[in-house]
């Protein structure tokens, strides 16, 4: 697996709910890519869970979320933002487990919404939900200007 580079960290109005890792009450999410695939290993904590060890269905749809948004960065080159999320929730998810591993790929584009797979599962690799993310996705000089999108060389060193 190859590391993605944060390249939004020195933004000064950057303090992202999944991937700042600046941000003590967030997810702070870190990426890796495998082939076709976008990959998180995160280290889930007690104050994201539910009920007992089970992981907040809440927090597994944001994890889904903010995954997407970096398959679109770094496979479509560009940004945009979620219109819609469609999550399969099949087993629960605990986190006493080990990381949880959320894997997305670009499944789809129609026009320009990017259809995002992504499926989400426990340590020891037990599918927990998947889903289906809609994102919407600008061209590239749009998102350089409105959502300081760094360009592609920003997410490798």
């Amino acid at each position: 697996m190859k590391k993605i580079i944060n390249p939004f960290v020195n933004n000064k109005n950057y303090s992202c709910f999944g991937c700042s890792p600046d941000n003590p009450g967030g997810l702070q999410m870190e990426f890796f890519e495998e082939g076709d695939d976008v990959v998180c290993l995160w280290e889930p904590r007690d104050k994201f869970t539910g009920y007992g060890h089970i992981l907040h269905g809440g927090v597994q749809a944001t994890l889904m979320d903010e995954i997407a948004s970096w398959v679109v960065f770094v496979k479509l080159k560009t940004a945009g933002f979620t219109t819609n999320i469609n999550v399969d929730y099949k087993n629960q998810v605990l986190i006493n487990k080990g990381n949880i591993i959320v894997r997305a790929s670009l499944k789809e584009m129609k026009k320009n919404i990017a259809h995002v797979s992504v499926t989400l599962s426990d340590g020891e690799g037990k599918l927990g939900s998947e889903g289906i993310v809609q994102y919407f996705t600008l061209p590239e000089k749009i998102a350089v200007k409105k959502m300081a999108y760094p360009g592609i060389e920003g997410f490798y060193e």
